[in-house]
């Protein structure tokens, strides 16, 4: 509870005193005594705790028939346990006498009524409410941390809804309760207290557009639950009915932590004094939350939902692309989610247009999908689509600059939880494509970078990706999962192992097997036509570069030695200064658990079999991953994106709580 309270008590007339369970109430004894008082002594009701504080150095606590100094040093302070029964049920007596203390030369009466008066939320993060005598006013980190966990209630429970529930100023379903963080408001007191006192609910004025509470009136109607507080409502004065003694509460969040705000909302509960004017608060009780963040899933969770466009092009409908996508999501026991056109509106690159993940109080969790700023054909899927019962929905739009190609999400990954030089990061770090410090190139929107940051969970990290054309970390990066110990692999592409393989093969006297044998309308390239072609090798000796750039920074910011690190043969060309694929980008992979959805190469045929592909297979199958190579060359490569590019997966989410976290 908040501050200690303070009583002036007289011997010429009773005191009169409301004392909240657990709060202390000092009394003041010495400001008007008897004339001769020299010592005191205090007697009390047996619901009445009373405590002595002195200085034991200059005062002796007194023994027998002795009583304690009249000194200025000796304060009386009590507290009672339970709420009153009835109106001044409670007595405290303080004697003074004289010296030598022969008969009491005065007294002073206080009354008290004891009022039970509590906001209890889930401080403990156990998923139920409970009385807390905890320090409710501060919120801590960690495992052995404490504080109240807000959702902010951004999914849309009922079909009547136009946008998100966190919109509706009225209870648009009873299924909205879960989503709210029910706090337990208890005014034990006796009923004649409260035509003298009232007790009034306030929210700060910053927090108030961060939160809204309900009221629970009783009924199971919806018109039950009022909104008692929230935007432009600041305080509101407690309907409590006779013989009430708890009332619940809902509380929702409204924004997600974000640049200007950390997250941390607060309410509390005062027992005002209507006597007075103005109106004067007795005490305060008052509650802190933590708005839950957003939480992106690696490729190390298992895979729930995998989500493909169906479209059509000059090649033709993507129908084998499909087909092949849902053998993979098959043998992944995954379901397969299949955008039509006429919701696409030909826009293939899904996994650009939005982000999966979710969002976690100790009572409740729901996936959460964050919708880019990219705003192209899917532009409206994320909300038209996803959006509905326990799937929230969020987005960040820039104002003041334009979408780049790097606010798209492809550009957006987030590792496995690491230990960086004993510092964890048990729900990974995320990983945002840029441009190289202090070189003015593309960025993703602040808008979005803020965004990610103040989630503070998953603390993010900007790498080089700015040297592609498109511009986006999925082009050269992904993570698999693994059996071992370490539990996943950073694969990167790699033009030095691509073009140490061809000389491989050509030493072996496979120089004439060509690159692109089996595709039509593609210019065929031997082994001997691509070692000997200068600007081909200068173009990749620039490209890994870049990568090995991007590679020291992965390594020393997420803890990673070489032996995390698989190299996957990649070539790539120069286009106007910015990379390009040469042929489909292995790293631009789906991963399905062990199952990885790999676009197909169609690398130098050596006995039958295309050389990159039994290459990739030689790396990774040991780990115990299975490569499915699928063919995208039309319906995606060509058209600067692949497979991942392509795809979109919806994960289960991490079994660690993100409270326990030390950022």
């Amino acid at each position: 509870m908040a501050q200690r309270s303070a009583v002036r008590l007289s011997p010429k007339k009773p005191s009169y005193a409301v004392c909240a369970v657990g709060v202390q109430t000092h009394l003041d004894v010495h400001s008007d005594v008897p004339e001769g008082a020299e010592n005191f002594g205090v007697s009390g009701s047996s619901g009445v705790k009373i405590f002595m504080v002195y200085d034991p150095a200059r005062v002796t606590e007194p023994t027998g028939r002795a009583y304690w100094p009249l000194d200025a040093s000796v304060e009386v302070v009590i507290s009672v346990d339970a709420a009153s029964k009835a109106l001044n049920d409670l007595k405290v007596k303080i004697s003074y006498f004289g010296q030598p203390a022969r008969g009491a030369l005065g007294h002073s009466v206080l009354y008290l009524t004891g009022a039970d008066i509590s906001l209890d939320a889930d401080t403990g993060r156990t998923g139920n409410v409970k009385r807390s005598q905890a320090d409710k006013e501060r919120w801590r980190w960690g495992p052995e941390g404490y504080g109240a966990v807000l959702l902010v209630n951004c999914d849309r429970d009922s079909l009547r809804s136009v946008g998100t529930d966190l919109t509706d100023t009225q209870l648009a379903s009873r299924d909205d309760l879960q989503d709210m963080s029910p706090v337990v408001l208890t005014c034990d007191a006796p009923d004649a207290l409260f035509e003298s006192y009232k007790l009034v609910l306030n929210v700060p004025p910053s927090d108030s557009k961060r939160m809204r509470v309900f009221c629970a009136r009783g009924g199971n109607s919806l018109l039950d639950y009022e909104q008692v507080l929230g935007p432009q409502h600041l305080s509101y004065a407690v309907a409590r009915q006779p013989g009430e003694r708890k009332i619940g509460l809902y509380v929702e969040g409204l924004s997600f932590p974000d640049a200007n705000f950390l997250g941390l909302v607060s309410l509390s509960v005062s027992l005002v004094d209507t006597k007075t004017l103005p109106e004067v608060p007795l005490f305060t009780d008052t509650v802190a939350f933590r708005v839950a963040p957003w939480i992106m899933t690696p490729n190390t969770q298992p895979p729930l939902e995998l989500y493909v466009c169906s479209v059509l092009d000059s090649h033709g409908p993507n129908a084998q692309f499909l087909s092949d996508m849902s053998d993979l999501a098959l043998k992944a026991s995954c379901k397969l989610m299949i955008c039509p056109r006429v919701e696409n509106r030909n826009d293939r690159w899904i996994q650009d247009e939005m982000e999966f993940g979710y969002t976690e109080a100790p009572h409740k969790a729901f996936p959460v999908v964050f919708d880019s700023p990219r705003n192209r054909g899917l532009k409206d899927f994320p909300y038209k689509r996803i959006l509905g019962p326990d799937f929230g929905y969020v987005t960040r739009e820039s104002q003041s600059t334009a979408v780049s190609g790097l606010d798209s999400f492809g550009n957006l990954d987030v590792s496995p939880p690491v230990v960086v030089e004993g510092k964890e990061y048990p729900l990974g770090r995320i990983l945002i494509g840029s441009c190289l410090p202090r070189s003015g190139g593309r960025r993703m929107a602040k808008v979005v970078r803020d965004f990610l940051g103040a989630q503070r969970v998953q603390a993010p990290l900007e790498v080089y990706s700015d040297w592609l054309s498109v511009g986006h970390v999925d082009e050269f990066l992904t993570f698999v999962p693994t059996s071992d110990q370490k539990g996943f692999r950073l694969l990167l592409a790699s033009p030095s192992a691509c073009l140490k393989l061809f000389q491989k093969k050509k030493e072996e006297g496979y120089g004439e097997a060509a690159q692109f044998d089996g595709l039509e309308h593609q210019v065929k390239r031997s082994i001997n036509e691509m070692l000997a072609d200068r600007r081909l090798r200068n173009d990749n000796l620039y490209a890994q570069r870049c990568i090995d750039w991007n590679r020291e920074v992965l390594k020393r910011e997420l803890g990673l030695t070489e032996h995390d690190i698989v190299d996957i043969p990649q070539l790539f060309s120069l286009k106007d200064a910015y990379a390009e694929a040469f042929f489909p980008d292995m790293v631009n992979m789906v991963v399905l658990g062990r199952h990885l959805g790999i676009p197909k190469p169609f690398g130098p045929l050596i006995n039958g079999r295309c050389c990159l592909e039994e290459e990739v297979r030689s790396l990774l199958e040991p780990l115990g991953l299975h490569c499915t190579f699928i063919d995208d060359y039309y319906a995606y490569h060509k058209l600067l994106g692949e497979i991942h590019c392509g795809s979109n997966v919806r994960r289960k989410p991490f079994p660690f709580k993100w409270w326990h976290v030390v950022p």
